[in-house]
């Protein structure tokens, strides 16, 4: 069976993180990207470690788990485009593309003859997807941007953390590059999207996405509560701003879970389990507004509440009764965990140089069109012939030569 994107072909210019995202997901999704790197030393992304892989044998290889992360599904070609040669290639290749997919700095491109008005004379069809930090305008279009800054700039790093009067309070980023990811994510909405438009009109068109912009549109509950209040959250650990209770409770065994109560019932529910049903009728906590209002108190019951019991002991019976509850898993106990392993979340593709590697599936799932994963994460240049020859038709010695100038 096919898979939703094939037939698409994607020319996927950016490197790092929130574009090789985008390119990963359209490639999972079945389209054919074609990843560009510079010659010789590649995605930024390939020397950014340990850890790097190793092989049968264990020996260290030169390929990074960075990179495998951001780059399966993708055929790795080598151009400098800053070479006039290199320049008619990509021309090439994009107009026999539908997508192209780049995080230059503004500008940068339109200076080889790669911008989007370059490149749509070629190819009306093209969907020029730009991905950078600030965007394409605006008094920062031309600032160096990376997922830490803007998770700082964009207000993330002010509500995420533990409170400002607590041991270790104060602005904390997201233990994942999380703007990266989203923008990532935005980036093959809208690709997806331009993709239905060209449907009915028959012509592609460009695409700004900043980080920037990704973050604020994300902040959802947070910014609305102070759009609305005109008060600016602070962090809150892993208190919730508009429900009560979620947190993190200390146990009887000293283990640690958590919990989310979403609404009166639920609440219910949790104080019939935790032997305190006269809770859910006190009027401090009958409803979660006034739960909202009496934390503070709130809290001071739960606490050696909470610690009377072991972790699995209350999650067996908060389980039993529907209210959402969890442990805190490291990243060995969620690779371990049944459920993540029956869901099909870690995936082994063969290496052409590292042999068998881990990496995680895609958690999209289609009954009609699944995902298959048969493109690893390639090295650097691995599909230059592949590429130029079937793509482009140039020949064997014609390849020869951009090879010997130094242009592939």
């Amino acid at each position: 069976m096919t898979r939703p994107l094939e037939g698409v072909r994607v020319l996927d210019m950016s490197r790092i993180f929130a574009g090789p995202c985008a390119g990963q997901i359209l490639g999972d999704l079945g389209a054919e990207v074609i990843k560009v790197e510079r010659p010789g030393v590649g995605d930024d992304t390939r020397s950014w470690g340990p850890p790097f892989v190793r092989d049968a044998e264990g020996r260290e290889t030169s390929e990074t788990g960075y990179f495998l992360c951001l780059n399966r599904a993708k055929k790795s070609v080598t151009i400098d485009i800053a070479r006039p040669e290199g320049q008619d290639l990509i021309r090439g290749l994009a107009a026999r593309s539908d997508v192209l997919l780049e995080n230059f700095k503004p500008g940068t491109l339109a200076r080889y003859g790669l911008g989007w008005e370059d490149l749509r004379a070629v190819n009306p069809r093209l969907i020029y997807c730009s991905v950078t930090g600030f965007g394409q305008d605006g008094p920062y279009r031309d600032r160096a941007a990376y997922d830490f800054i803007i998770q700082a700039m964009g207000g993330l790093m002010s509500v995420t953390g533990e409170r400002e009067d607590r041991p270790g309070g104060g602005p904390q980023k997201v233990g994942v590059p999380l703007v990266d990811l989203m923008t990532g994510l935005y980036a093959t909405v809208a690709i997806q999207a331009a993709l239905a438009a060209r449907e009915r009109t028959g012509e592609g068109q460009a695409i700004d996405i900043a980080m920037l912009d990704v973050l604020v549109g994300s902040l959802a509950n947070q910014a609305q509560n102070y759009l609305l209040t005109g008060r600016v959250p602070r962090p809150a650990g892993n208190d919730h701003p508009n429900i009560v209770p979620q947190r993190v409770f200390d146990t009887a065994d000293g283990g640690r879970f958590c919990i989310v109560v979403g609404n009166d019932s639920q609440f219910r529910a949790f104080c019939r389990a935790a032997g305190v049903p006269e809770l859910a009728e006190d009027p401090r906590f009958a409803t979660n507004p006034q739960r909202v209002r009496n934390r503070a108190a709130l809290d001071a019951i739960l606490e050696p509440l909470m610690a009377s019991r072991s972790a699995a002991e209350w999650m067996a019976a908060l389980d039993a009764v529907g209210v959402p509850c969890g442990p805190i898993n490291d990243m060995a106990q969620v690779f371990s965990d049944p459920h993540v392993a029956a869901r099909g979340m870690r995936i082994d593709m063969e290496h052409p140089s590292c042999g068998a590697v881990p990496l995680v599936a895609s958690p999209m799932r289609f009954s009609s069109t699944p995902l298959t994963y048969e493109t690893p994460p390639p090295m650097l240049g691995e599909h230059v012939e592949e590429v130029l020859g079937g793509v482009l038709g140039l020949p064997e010695e014609e390849i020869a030569r951009l090879r010997a100038a130094g242009v592939v």
